[in-house]
């Protein structure tokens, strides 16, 4: 229930040692390592990819001249769901929302010049996740580097595309197979990368509510859990290496007790329900992202005070890694001015304020703490309920987390329409505005150049050993494989992405979304 004033008392229902604790013990409520921000600041990215690689390691390069310390991939709508740029379902989308990778090669000039053994790479990626983080082995390996020192993330979570975003080709069963496939390979080999990052971002910006964020991410997790251990990994082998993907939106003091109560259920279900006793396991270390959807096209300079404000609820929850959103974003893929300032704003917070030389200095707050406990209680309602369904998978299969985004987010849309909820430019404060500033658009040509490269690649490569290569992995798929290595053999040929998801849909085959 709302409270205009909060005071100690409603503090009684909290237990200091259990609920609250200290930064760097369990259950991390108060942040999962004990200095926090006092001795390291957080990974500071910009999520970037449009055109062809090059121009992408071009955008690369200029953020981290500006000072971004870990990389962040966007890659295309073909990319994302299995196609290669000459597709003719692929017309006008090649490079549009992310850099196109086709091949191995793509690969290679999308880093070329960075030195990845020593900055940490996170690839927005899922369906065809497994064939991308190949490639970037393979890169890896051309450069005589070891796998162990790789540090970065794949997003690697299916679940939350079958409800909130779409970038799914084949059903939930082969496609939860292929995440374990990356699991086990890189528990044994890439001991510093992070396997998945289970997003609730995506959920957010489909419609949810902060309960409903944590709630259907925590499940996803759990579900990804449950599959790792029944294929015989051990709980420690793997949890280490789970990461999470929260929204930060425009609610400030709830989205700073949202990360705090994420943290804490995320510590109890490892430690109560898997029965881990490795602390590594138990700490939810996550990346945040400024909300999109708070974004408006509407006088759209004021998105930078939006972002800067979601930025410091993530750097007050203690999110370890931070994507500011650019202030253009409603209108286009962002240009450089727009980046930089969205890194300047990260910078100073960084740098400025002083805010990291105290670590959580919001805890103790009656107001944040009851809040963060009261999402707590909340997300083990829905828990226990989709546990009850016969957990996450069931639940998507029958709608049910489906529909409840979009109640929420029908919801939202009737505040707004209702000017309930006030949205400044867009339902109040609005203001007839000219466009001073230039927007980034894609070069069309880059599709052409894109076709092109692609066909002398295809022409140049010995298509006998790449021919050879897809037999072993359509058998290999057949035979319930760990499909990473015979995927990473393919992609060092110059197979392409098409070529391999191919394999994988005739195998599996392809999902069709069910009207509910």
């Amino acid at each position: 229930m709302k409270k205009e004033l909060y005071t100690p008392q409603d503090l009684e229902s909290v237990d200091f040692e259990n609920d609250i604790g200290y930064p760097g013990k369990a259950p991390y409520t108060r942040g999962v390592y004990d200095a926090m921000y006092t001795k390291q600041l957080w990974t500071m990215r910009q999520y970037a990819g449009f055109g062809t690689s090059t121009e992408t390691n071009k955008r690369f390069r200029y953020l981290l001249e500006q000072g971004q310390t870990g990389l962040s991939v966007a890659f295309d709508l073909p990319t994302q769901i299995g196609y290669d740029s000459d597709n003719p379902m692929c017309k006008g989308e090649v490079g549009k929302v992310g850099v196109s990778i086709d091949t191995l090669a793509d690969m290679e000039d999308l880093f070329q010049d960075i030195p990845i053994e020593n900055i940490s790479t996170s690839m927005t990626i899922n369906s065809t996740a497994i064939i991308v983080l190949a490639m970037y082995i393979a890169l890896a390996e051309k450069r005589n580097l070891s796998l162990a020192s790789l540090r970065g993330t794949t997003q690697n979570d299916i679940l939350k595309e079958y409800v909130a975003r779409g970038t799914y080709i084949f059903p939930p069963k082969p496609s939860l197979k292929l995440i374990v496939d990356i699991f086990q390979y890189c528990s044994q080999k890439m001991p510093k990368w992070n396997t998945i990052s289970i997003s609730g971002y995506h959920i957010r910006e489909a419609g949810s509510n902060a309960v409903q964020e944590v709630a259907f991410t925590l499940a996803d997790g759990i579900e990804y859990v449950k599959l790792a251990l029944e294929s015989g990994l051990k709980i420690d082998d793997f949890a280490p290496r789970l990461s999470f993907f929260f929204n930060s939106s425009m609610n400030f003091f709830e989205e700073i007790a949202k990360f705090r109560a994420a943290r804490w259920l995320w510590s109890n279900i490892i430690t109560n329900r898997f029965h881990s006793t490795n602390e590594k396991s138990k700490r939810m270390r996550f990346h945040t992202q400024t909300s999109g959807a708070s974004l408006t096209a509407q006088q759209p300079e004021n998105n930078i005070i939006r972002v800067t404000l979601a930025a410091l609820s993530a750097v007050l929850g203690g999110t370890q890694s931070l994507h500011t959103n650019s202030f253009d974003e409603a209108l286009s893929l962002p240009t450089e001015k727009a980046v930089r300032i969205a890194l300047r704003t990260q910078q100073i917070l960084g740098y400025e304020t002083s805010i990291p030389s105290t670590i959580d200095p919001i805890g103790g707050s009656y107001f944040v703490e009851n809040k963060t406990k009261e999402i707590c209680n909340d997300v083990e309602k829905y828990l226990q309920k989709i546990d009850e369904m016969g957990g996450m998978v069931h639940a998507i299969e029958t709608g049910y987390i489906q529909k409840e985004i979009q109640d929420h987010a029908y919801k939202l849309q009737v505040n707004l329409d209702a000017k309930i909820d006030k949205q400044v430019g867009v339902n109040c404060f609005v203001e007839e505005s000219e466009q001073d500033f230039t927007l980034l658009k894609v070069d069309p040509k880059n599709e052409h150049d894109q076709i092109a490269k692609l066909h002398k690649i295809k022409n140049d490569r010995d298509n006998e050993k790449v021919q050879h290569c897809l037999a072993h992995l359509q058998n290999a798929v057949q035979a319930g494989d760990n499909l990473m290595q015979p995927i990473i053999d393919a992609v060092k040929e110059y197979a392409t992405i098409e070529e391999i998801a191919n394999i994988l849909r005739k195998e599996y085959g392809e999902y069709t979304e069910s009207i509910f």
